[in-house]
């Protein structure tokens, strides 16, 4: 998700639309409840937790370059 001050938040749900909704209503927790979401810029799927909280720390990882060309490549496609 990107917030207001151009930042960009990562983590996982089972239901993307509530949960961007529960960060728009700051009960998302401190970091979004703070910057207040905007938009979300991408979303991947997967079988699994486990494998979704892998990818997500592997994101969260990357800087904010990497980022943006993985959301770039979603919308070239």
């Amino acid at each position: 998700m990107e917030c207001s001050d151009k930042s960009i938040y990562t983590g996982i749900t089972t239901d993307v639309q509530r949960r961007f909704s529960e960060h728009k209503k700051k009960k998302g927790g401190h970091y979004t409840g703070s910057r207040k979401v905007v938009r979300i810029l991408h979303t991947e799927q997967y079988a699994t937790r486990s494998e979704a909280l892998k990818r997500e720390a592997e994101i969260k990882g990357w800087n904010r370059q990497k980022k943006l060309n993985l959301i770039k490549l979603k919308v070239d496609d």
